[in-house]
Parts: structure tokens; sequence; C-alpha cells
């Protein structure tokens, strides 16, 4: 079993930053594709960014240039830096594991971000 635990959330001003971290725990593989997706009243989740063990990233187009996503693989630990937040990035923000090796998907309990105008 693999455990997500999900730290950072907050409540900031439009235009401030945040850091959210993610530390993994378990049996996992080498190959995982470790991520943030969010979700706001009302809309579905959606994908917010995603890093590979190889250290490839993608990014929403709503949050490219803002968003940094990085990882510690020896620590099975990822980051990600949100800068110039809006209140349209207010939503709870979920950690993902995709253990493509085991074939096993796991999520976080969410942490609640919220940008006040």
């Amino acid at each position: 079993q693999v455990h997500l635990a999900e730290s950072g959330g907050g409540l900031v001003q439009r235009g401030g930053s945040l850091r959210l971290s993610c530390a993994a725990s378990g049996s996992i593989s080498r190959v995982v594709v470790m991520g943030w997706y969010r979700q706001a009243p009302g809309k579905q989740r959606e994908l917010v960014a995603g890093i590979v063990s190889g250290g490839r990233t993608n990014y929403a187009d709503s949050v490219k240039g803002r968003f940094t996503i990085s990882r510690d693989n020896a620590k099975n630990t990822v980051l990600m830096q949100m800068d110039s937040l809006d209140p349209e990035d207010t939503a709870v923000y979920y950690c993902n594991l995709n253990d493509i090796f085991l074939h096993n998907n796991y999520w976080g309990n969410g942490t609640l971000v919220t940008v006040s105008s």
C-alpha cells in the first residue's frame, strides 16, 4: 500500500505564492508519474502538473509560467511552487501517484488552496 502525505495549502492573496509538497511512502517502483490535480467547487477534477521519473514535466495551459513542479526521486517527494496565484486557482489540490510498472494509482486526501481577491 502507498500513502501520500500532502502539505502546503492555505489562504493567500491574489499575486501571492504557495508551495505544495507530497511525500509518498510504501511499495513504489522506479517508474512512476507524480502530479497534482485540482477540483474547484462545481467543477471536474483536472490535471495541474505532472512529472515523470526522468524529470519530464507537463502543465495545464492555465498554470504554465506560474507553477513549477519538481521531484526528489530518492525521497519519493513531489513539490509544486505556485506563483502569481489568482482566485481562479482556488480549489482542493490532490497529489497523485501513478505507478506505471506496478499498474497502481493512488490519491492523497487533498489540500485546500484559497486565493482571495
